[in-house]
């Protein structure tokens, strides 16, 4: 019953009446240029005026076109006499914040200043990643100063900073609160309070709220989406789709970027369900997401420990009723979540249309096909797997080898595991510090270390497999648990060799407990490169030594250090701090 109930949804869910070709809606009636040269073109006879949200539209569409999307601020801002609010002022800047537009760059950033508007910190930090990972010195430290004076600017403005400390002062909304905003209310000056009181959502409405009833004031697409901003959290649903509703019924729209950052947040708290109900909205309205979107989240929910069918269905319908066809990123997706919760019989459909429609099999959808198996403690079909891809005209690559070997190791079937490892390697396939990674975890927690430790070098001499920082830490930690210190100092070794600061932390404690003077000596040496190891490294063996009550030992062994390390402060102290307490 259940497997007829969910073929019936496959097949309405690729009904040829879906299927159409319907043109995108848009919301501006005027050109955007994204298609055409350069300059923009905005007649003045335009039947729809720009708004917020459509501003915020556009740009996002010209993301990546800087000149087109400053050539359409320019012509929204002089011929059409339009005022843009402060996330258009930011999503511009952001924009241009790319090191073949500095000039435009510095140039808007001064406009926007004289328009009233602020870098808000989610742009400022971003721009200065930018700036940073183009090596772009100058203009970090220019960018850093400019908002760091803008910020405190914005804060010794009196009145509005008055109104922040009084919210944020308070435990929740009440008269008083409202008895102490006395200031002049405007779009910049709401919003720069919403801004500083983001991480109190409750006071942030009771401001909003206070705010909007007002006489001389009235909220703007602005000031309400910067207030759902602000409530895009998983306490606060009810009160974000109720404002959501208000905001329609005055005539505003959730604008993109608002939608961008709120998507962001639902999907950071899992809030999936949420998260569709929010695409759902927008894919009806004038700003659609995306088109990449309907893959990402079809992405998400499959990776969620059991996916919602229902949710996928969801995004995929309404993805076909705004006139798209799905794509190979899209099938993916939908196959993605039915192999995960072991619907193998509707994958074989799906992949079935996925031909029809041209899109032929790749190691994404097989190494799906593979995971799922592999969840289901299918693991001889997830082998037949790979078996049929090479009997066909797809390859396996090192990701597909490594879903099956992860699958292996996750039942427990580690020598399978390995197995399958070394008839990788005969088949040509590369293994990398991924598939190393899972191997060795999982025979440290198998108390299989010493296989683990062979398996490691075996690969990273002999392969030459670059191993992962995180391989070795984990290594060292199990050899040690398993009082194999030798081994673990070669490790150590090993990490210099790939370029990796020595992970030293566990050895101290160790030595400490169950090594000798001996030991210690070793693992210094395997701590220097060029020159003896850090002041700090020594002090950390003597501290564990003097925690596990060897004095004596601790104190040959200082005699065999150089003499800095005798003469060290730090261990001087340490060592004074016993002869004190054997003193009194």
């Amino acid at each position: 019953m259940l497997r007829s109930s969910m073929q019936l949804r496959l097949r309405s869910l690729f009904s040829s009446s879906l299927l159409r070709s319907a043109p995108n809606s848009r919301p501006l009636l005027f050109s955007t240029g994204v298609d055409a040269a350069p300059a923009v073109d905005l007649p003045a006879s335009a039947a729809s005026p720009p708004t917020q949200e459509s501003i915020l539209y556009v740009l996002k569409k010209l993301d990546k076109k800087p000149q087109q999307a400053l050539s359409f601020f320019r012509c929204v801002t002089d011929q059409h006499a339009f005022a843009p609010g402060s996330p258009a002022y930011n999503l511009m800047l952001r924009i241009l914040g790319q090191p073949d537009h500095l000039a435009d760059f510095w140039a808007f950033l001064k406009s926007m200043r004289n328009a009233g508007h602020t870098i808000d910190r989610g742009t400022y930090l971003t721009l200065l990643y930018t700036f940073k990972k183009h090596k772009l010195t100058a203009e970090s430290a220019a960018l850093s100063q400019f908002y760091s004076r803008a910020t405190q600017q914005a804060a010794s403005e009196a009145a509005v900073s008055s109104a922040v400390r009084a919210i944020l002062d308070s435990e929740d909304w009440n008269e008083e609160v409202e008895k102490k905003l006395e200031f002049p209310l405007s779009e910049v000056a709401v919003i720069t309070v919403l801004r500083e009181v983001r991480d109190r959502p409750a006071q942030a409405l009771g401001f909003f709220r206070w705010a909007g009833g007002r006489p001389d004031y009235e909220h703007s697409s602005v000031t309400y989406n910067a207030m759902l901003r602000v409530l895009g959290r998983e306490d606060y649903m009810g009160q974000f789709w109720s404002l959501i509703q208000e905001m329609k019924e005055k005539g505003h729209e959730m604008d993109i970027d608002t939608y961008i950052k709120v998507t962001r947040q639902f999907i950071k708290q899992k809030m999936m369900k949420d998260t569709v109900e929010l695409y759902e909205l927008m894919m009806d309205g004038p700003y659609k997401p995306s088109v990449q979107d309907c893959g990402m989240l079809l992405r998400r929910i499959a990776l969620s420990d059991a996916p919602d069918l229902d949710l996928v269905f969801r995004v995929v319908r309404k993805y076909e009723a705004a006139g798209f066809s799905l794509s190979k990123v899209v099938y993916d997706g939908i196959h993605r979540s039915l192999t995960s919760v072991g619907k193998f019989d509707e994958t074989e459909e799906i992949l079935k249309r996925m031909k029809h429609d041209g899109y032929e099999p790749d190691n994404i959808t097989y190494s799906q096909l593979v995971y799922g198996l592999c969840k289901a403690n299918r693991l001889d079909d997830a082998c037949k797997v790979l078996d049929e891809m090479e009997a066909g005209d797809c390859t396996p690559d090192v990701k597909t080898w490594t879903v099956l070997i992860q699958g292996h190791c996750n039942a427990g079937e580690v020598d399978k595991a390995v197995e399958l490892l070394a008839k990788m390697i005969e088949r040509n396939c590369g293994a990398d510090g991924d598939v190393l990674d899972i191997l060795v975890k999982c025979l440290c927690s198998k108390d299989r270390t010493g296989a683990g430790y062979k398996l490691f070098f075996e690969m990273v001499e002999t392969a030459h497999v670059k191993p992962w920082q995180a391989t070795y830490k984990h290594l060292i930690q199990g050899l040690l648990k398993s009082g194999m210190l030798e081994e673990a100092l070669k490790l150590l070794g090993s990490m210099k060799v790939h370029k990796f600061p020595p992970f030293a932390d566990p050895f101290p404690s160790y030595i400490a407990k169950h090594g000798t003077i001996e030991d210690a000596k070793e693992f210094f040496k395997a701590l220097t490169v060029n020159n003896y190891p850090s002041s700090t490294a020594y002090l950390h063996v003597f501290q564990s030594l003097f925690k596990e009550g060897r004095y004596s030992e601790a104190q040959d062994l200082l005699f065999k250090c150089p003499h800095h390390i005798r003469k060290d402060g730090g261990i001087s102290k340490l060592f004074g701090s016993i002869k004190t307490e054997k003193a009194s």
